[in-house]
């Protein structure tokens, strides 16, 4: 009989303890189970988020390409036309807005060395012919950063120069004040994702 009572009490032992076993185990499942079903979720999310960043990406890239192509370059979100030939500003700017752009308006130190690299006389989307000495760019907004040569803007020997261009003597601080009608190279500028 004390065998059978100490057999009998450690089988109770051994199915608690295998009790507790698969009890611990089946809250181990389902932990699981829920983290792979957060971790899939989290994947799937990130997986199209990715998928629109590469989408878009390859569409810019693609249209920078076909740009290309007709010969803009790509430069900080931007397309960037560089004239081959010589034309007023007027008729420059003209030009630009046939191609769906505009002159260049020049935003950063990167921006003006990357125009200058021409190595031209070349037109950019300044002017003061509404009123002398105020410059504005081609879309309204006035002039905050400028990046004038030494002694510009003057209005050399009292003419009419009323148009901005890029001169080649320094990448830094190029700019000088043109009479309109003179014939320059000129640079387009346009968003390259419109």
């Amino acid at each position: 009989i004390e065998k059978l009572v100490k057999t009998s009490s450690a089988d109770r032992d051994r199915d608690r303890f295998r009790g507790r076993l698969y009890r611990l185990l089946g809250v181990s499942f389902g932990l699981l189970c829920i983290l792979q079903a957060v971790l899939n979720v989290s994947l799937r999310l990130t997986l199209c988020e990715s998928n629109t960043h590469t989408h878009t990406h390859i569409n810019i890239h693609l249209r920078c390409n076909q740009h290309a192509l007709q010969g803009w370059l790509y430069f900080n979100n931007s397309l960037y036309y560089f004239s081959s030939a010589r034309k007023t500003w007027n008729d420059s700017r003209q030009d630009c807005q046939s191609r769906g752009a505009d002159l260049v308006i020049i935003n950063s130190r990167e921006e003006q060395e990357f125009t200058g690299q021409l190595k031209k006389l070349t037109w950019i989307g300044l002017t003061d012919s509404e009123t002398e000495g105020i410059w504005k760019w081609v879309d309204g907004t006035p002039l905050t950063t400028s990046y004038w040569g030494p002694g510009e803007p003057n209005s050399d020997g009292g003419r009419n120069e009323d148009c901005g261009e890029i001169r080649f003597h320094d990448r830094r601080n190029s700019w000088n004040d043109e009479s309109c009608g003179s014939s320059n190279f000129w640079i387009c500028e346009k968003p390259a994702d419109p």
